[in-house]
């Protein structure tokens, strides 16, 4: 029975630490941009090639000059 108290006690605790970590959000407005991340995936990454370097992407009308 009293591994019942404990586990209330640390199950109360842990909702209080998450309720604290959701507030603390809201206030610092992690929640305010609800537009970007339903645009995000129509933007284009950059590619990486096999040594894990970043290259530009160049659109199809312009050419690289050497």
């Amino acid at each position: 029975m009293n591994i019942l108290y404990l586990l209330i006690g640390a199950s109360l605790l842990a909702a209080l630490v998450f309720l604290a970590l959701f507030i603390w959000s809201v206030r610092t407005g992690q929640f305010e941009d609800t537009y970007t991340p339903s645009v995000r995936i129509l933007f284009d990454d950059d590619e990486v090639n096999d040594d894990g370097v970043q290259q530009e992407q160049v659109p199809d009308n312009e050419t690289k000059k050497d």
